[in-house]
């Protein structure tokens, strides 16, 4: 875990993990919560966290595109498309940034 933070490719996991934890959270936990309890209290505190994380994965992705120099056309769009798809980030970091 600890090389993890060394590279911009472990700190893109990083932050991927924690986007899709983040979505597991919202979706699971907070949404019901909201709705079951009537306390939006949950989503209003989870959903900015969400948001940021869905932001630096992006930014993150396009950095570490351009000093990795992927090919957006083989690479770089399937990263960014994965945190558009529900736990998408979980997936992509199994299938493509692991083995990076």
């Amino acid at each position: 875990m600890d090389n993890l933070f060394k590279t911009k490719i472990g700190r893109l996991r990083i932050i991927g993990f924690l986007e899709g934890i983040s979505l597991l959270a919202l979706v699971f936990i907070a949404v019901p919560i909201k709705y079951y309890f009537q306390n939006p209290s949950i989503t209003k505190a989870l959903g900015p966290i969400h948001g940021t994380l869905f932001i630096l994965f992006v930014i993150n992705t396009l950095s570490v595109g351009v000093e990795q120099n992927w090919k957006f056309r083989t690479t770089t769009w399937k990263i960014i498309l994965a945190c558009f798809i529900p736990f998408g980030t979980f997936y992509i970091d199994k299938k493509i940034l692991s083995k990076l």
